[in-house]
């Protein structure tokens, strides 16, 4: 049981944490506004993440992968929906009171992930390779996905703080410009990416 923990939170945290469209926006989020008003955007991420938990282990993800038009469609709408948090990333401005009515809020998170067909795939893949062996059905979709979850948070919150440690760069205007659309088309190359891979 320990080293097939050892692999699930491995494997947890090299696909919730490589580059996608979530660290990216949780980096871009904290580097333009700070750590600290990037909190709501990260427990929407979460709480999005939570959902997507459920809905692969009560077998949306078997949907999903059945039913093309229906992943496309989440699809389209996930890189839609990235697209806008990316243009708000990129768009938002350096020190002005206009920043709190811009920055990612919770319901923005929750959405970006309940949208991320990363996500989806990425349970999909840890329910069906690195389901925890219990006796219990339930036991084992629960502790795996509650394992998961940890490591998501952890990983969640590194990307937070790495971005963080950017913010100084970020105040200054010129690099700024330049590291939010950095930030907001590598948001969208992800999603292009994905697109490319489903």
């Amino acid at each position: 049981m320990f080293e097939q923990t050892i692999m699930l939170i491995t494997a947890t945290a090299l696909l919730l944490g490589s580059p996608g469209p979530a660290p990216l926006a949780l980096a871009a989020t904290s580097a333009t506004f700070g750590v600290q008003r990037s909190i709501p955007f990260l427990f929407g991420i979460l709480s999005g993440l939570i959902v997507v938990i459920v809905a692969a282990s009560t077998g949306f993800a078997v949907i999903l992968s059945t039913v093309p038009q229906l992943k496309l469609a989440l699809q389209v709408i996930g890189a839609i929906y990235i697209g806008y948090i990316a243009w708000k990333i990129a768009s938002a401005p350096v020190k002005t009171a206009e920043d709190a009515i811009k920055c990612p809020s919770l319901i923005d998170g929750f959405m970006l992930n309940l949208l991320n067909p990363k996500a989806y795939a990425a349970f999909f893949a840890l329910f069906s390779q690195f389901l925890l062996p219990f006796e219990s059905t339930i036991a084992s979709y629960t502790v795996t996905g509650g394992t998961a979850f940890i490591v998501a948070i952890v990983v969640d919150s590194a990307w937070v703080l790495l971005g963080g440690g950017l913010k100084t760069i970020f105040e200054k205007p010129r690099a700024a410009r330049v590291l939010r659309v950095s930030f907001a088309l590598s948001m969208l190359c992800a999603v292009g990416l994905a697109f490319k891979f489903a």
